[in-house]
């Protein structure tokens, strides 16, 4: 049994966000999302954007770190104001590994784990490039498609290994030159019918503030490079969502009407 100072100390812990910890948080298990989870101590359900997208429209978890995809075809989420995964140029994790020339790409094996890098490599390679190739399950990768996309630590990961092998589409990048514009891949999402939504939204922005101030505590403790890691993490990607990052949004919910990925809708995102 724990000593009785130190179960105090991990209940102050928790109360410290207790809008937060009286819901069921899920977080994505990526490096990007530490920094907005960081400090909290209160049980979290980490798991890919797609699993969580799933349990949160399932309703098995309250408030859930989502690809934006999921705000934007289930529009009846409430999204905490101010806090994301987002970028403004080159991401990094995200990106198009392939080896011959672009317009030459006819299949694309993918990465499953988030719908919003899917939809946002399709809509840049048909808005921008003219392109529709033939889309296939990772495993197809090398010997049955022409290029990968792939997101994330294994993106990091892969980056690491290549040595230039193959060209990478930064799709940060890429939706930066064609628009003007930063890309959200992941906001806080919230149960529209949650009680004190507003108080939860608060306790989301001051974790961000936290982690942020954190971030060489944090990649002390990340599996890869800490140089990179810290160069990831400050260079690459935001976690703010303001006036830019919301016009990105709907730039991004614009592209996929047209291009028939989700349908029409007259309502406006709900920040909190």
């Amino acid at each position: 049994m724990a000593p009785a100072g130190a179960r105090r100390g991990t209940r102050r812990r928790v109360t410290r966000y207790p809008a937060l910890s009286a819901l069921r948080v899920g977080c994505v298990q990526y490096l990007n999302a530490k920094p907005l989870i960081h400090g909290y101590h209160g049980p979290v359900v980490f798991d890919h954007p797609s699993g969580l997208a799933r349990d949160l429209a399932a309703g098995a978890l309250d408030v859930a770190l989502v690809p934006v995809f999921e705000a934007l075809r289930h529009p009846r989420y409430l999204l905490a104001d101010g806090v994301a995964i987002a970028s403004d140029g080159p991401v990094y994790s995200v990106f198009l590994a392939h080896r011959g020339p672009l317009a030459e790409i006819r299949s694309i094996a993918l990465d499953p784990a988030s719908l919003t890098s899917v939809h946002l490599l399709q809509v840049l390679l048909a808005e921008y490039h003219g392109l529709r190739p033939q889309l296939l399950a990772l495993a197809a990768f090398p010997d049955a498609a022409d290029a990968v996309l792939l997101i994330g630590n294994q993106a990091i990961a892969f980056r690491e290994r290549d040595a230039g092998a193959h060209q990478l589409l930064d799709l940060g990048e890429e939706w930066r030159r064609c628009t003007g514009l930063p890309f959200v891949y992941a906001p806080w999402l919230l149960r529209a019918d949650l009680p004190d939504a507003p108080a939860v939204a608060d306790e989301l922005r001051a974790l961000q503030r936290h982690g942020t101030a954190r971030i060489g505590e944090i990649v002390r403790t990340d599996p890869h490079d800490p140089v990179l890691s810290e160069r990831y993490l400050t260079q690459h990607i935001r976690f703010g969502l303001g006036a830019r990052e919301k016009a990105g949004i709907e730039k991004f919910r614009e592209l996929l009407v047209r291009h028939g990925f989700i349908p029409a809708s007259d309502g406006p995102l709900r920040y909190v």
